[in-house]
C-alpha cells in the first residue's frame, strides 16, 4: 500500500512539474554569441498569479493564502535565512578585499534549501554537502565566529583554519562537511546513513549535491546500494541551473533530474527550492519514510544562485534579466511578506532581527581578524587518529 501511494505521488508530482514549466520572457533577448552560451532555465516556481502581477511588492515565490506553520517557525526561517544572506554578502566583500583567499562559493539565493530542511529534521541527524557549504552549519547552529575565522584560515576556525571555504566541519552540530570532490560526498552520505541504521539510532543523513554532481558514477553506485539496503538517507540535488557555467540542458538529456531516482525505484520528487514551506514539507515526508525503514528519497530542489559559481566567476553565461527574474521570487522576501501580511510579526520586530544579525556578522569579522593563524606544527596534526603515529614524516 505504501509503495502504491509513493508511486502515485511521484506521478502526480511529475505531472504538476510539467505544467508550470513556462518561464517569463526576458524583456530583451541576448544577441549573437551570447545566444550560444545562454540557455533558458527550467522555472522552479509557478507562474505569477493575477494578484502577484498586480502587486509589485508581493514576491513571485508562491505565497500561501494562509500560513501553514506557527509564527515562531516563520520568524526562525526569516532569521536563519537573513543570517546566511548577510554573512555571505560580507564574506563576498571581504574576498574582494583579499582578506579571504582561495576558493569561495556563495549560497546567496539558495537559503530556503537549508532553512526548510533544518526545521523538518531533528537534532542528531547528519548533514553533508559539497563545497558551497557556509550556510548549512550556520543554520544548524555553528558559531558564525568560527565559520568566519575558517574563511580567514585562522586557528580559531571550525576546521582549525585548515579547511577554508570548501572544507568546513562541525561535529557539535553533526555537520560532516564541506567536500571539494564533485559528487564525492554522495557515497559518503550513504555511508553515514549506513552507520545510523547499523547502530539503530533512528537518525538519518541528508546529503546535498549540485546539479553537476549527478554525472558522477559514484552517485549511481550510492543510489543502488542505498535502495538495496534501505538506508535512511535523503539525497538532495540543489539544481541552480548551472554546473559552474554550463546549463543543465547543455550537459544532460534528462533535465528533470529527480527522475534519475526512478531507475532505482527510489521515491523522487521535484521541489520549489525558492519556497521554504515546500522544502520543509518535502524533507519531512522523506524523513518519515527514512525513519520508518523505507529507505532513501531523492529530492530535486529547483533553486537559483544570484552570484556566480565562485567569486572568480563573472557569470556571463546568463542575462541580467534572468537573474532579476529569479530575484523577484526571493525566499527571504516571501517569508517576510507572509509574516507582515498575516500579522505574524511587525516591521519593528523584523528590523530588530536585521540589526541583531548585522551585529553578529560584524562580531564574526572582528573575531576572525583578531584570531591567530595556525602554527607550523599544526601541519602534522589531525592527519591520523593515533597521536604518536610514527610515519607522518619520512
Amino acid at each position: 500500500m505504501a509503495e502504491t501511494k509513493v508511486k502515485a505521488g511521484q506521478k502526480e508530482a511529475k505531472q504538476a512539474e510539467k505544467k508550470p514549466a513556462t518561464k517569463a520572457k526576458s524583456k530583451s533577448q541576448p544577441k549573437a554569441a551570447a545566444e550560444v552560451n545562454t540557455v533558458k532555465q527550467p522555472d522552479p516556481v509557478l507562474p505569477p498569479t493575477e494578484e502577484q502581477e498586480g502587486n509589485k511588492d508581493m514576491p513571485r515565490a508562491t505565497t500561501p493564502a494562509k500560513p501553514e506553520f506557527p509564527k515562531e517557525t516563520y520568524l526562525t526561517w526569516y532569521e536563519q535565512m537573513q543570517l546566511m544572506r548577510k554573512f555571505e554578502e560580507k564574506a563576498g566583500q571581504l574576498y574582494g578585499q583579499q582578506k579571504i583567499k582561495g576558493f569561495c562559493h556563495l549560497y546567496i539565493g539558495q537559503e530556503a534549501c537549508v532553512a526548510g530542511a533544518v526545521s523538518a529534521l531533528t537534532k542528531g541527524d547528519k548533514w553533508i554537502t559539497a563545497y558551497r557549504d557556509h550556510a548549512h552549519p550556520l543554520a544548524l547552529g555553528s558559531s558564525p565566529n568560527a565559520i568566519m575565522a575558517e574563511l580567514f584560515a585562522k586557528a580559531t576556525g571550525c576546521s582549525k583554519g585548515k579547511g577554508g571555504s570548501m572544507h568546513m566541519f562541525d561535529k557539535e552540530v553533526n555537520f560532516v562537511g564541506g567536500h571539494g570532490i564533485v559528487g564525492g560526498q554522495v557515497p559518503m552520505g550513504a555511508g553515514l546513513a549506513f552507520a545510523e541504521k547499523y547502530n539503530k539510532t533512528g537518525k538519518l543523513c541528508i546529503c546535498y549535491m549540485g546539479d553537476g554532481a549527478v554525472r558522477q558514477g559514484a552517485l549511481h553506485e550510492a543510489f543502488n546500494m542505498a535502495m538495496l539496503w534501505k538506508l535512511p538517507v535523503i539525497f538532495v540535488i540543489e539544481n541552480n541551473g548551472y554546473a559552474m557555467g554550463t546549463s543543465v540542458q547543455r550537459t544532460s538529456n534528462v533535465t528533470d533530474l529527480y527522475t534519475l531516482g526512478e531507475g532505482y525505484d527510489m521515491p523522487s520528487e521535484p521541489v520549489n527550492g525558492m519556497n521554504v514551506e515546500d522544502i520543509h514539507n518535502a524533507v519531512a515526508r522523506a524523513a518519515e519514510r527514512a525513519r520508518a525503514g523505507e529507505g532513501p528519497t531523492l529530492l530535486e530542489f529547483k533553486t537559483y544562485r544570484y552570484k556566480g559559481h565562485s567569486m572568480s566567476d563573472p557569470a556571463k553565461y546568463r542575462t541580467k534579466e534572468e537573474v532579476e527574474d529569479y530575484r523577484s521570487r526571493d525566499a527571504i522576501e516571501s517569508v517576510r511578506y507572509t509574516i507582515l501580511t498575516h500579522k505574524l510579526g511587525t516591521e519593528e520586530e523584523l528590523a530588530a532581527i536585521d540589526e541583531r544579525i548585522k551585529a553578529i556578522v560584524n562580531e564574526s569579522v572582528e573575531f576572525a581578524e583578531k584570531s591567530p593563524y595556525p602554527t607550523a606544527d599544526e601541519l602534522y596534526k589531525d592527519v591520523y587518529v593515533q597521536q604518536d603515529y610514527p610515519y607522518i614524516r619520512d
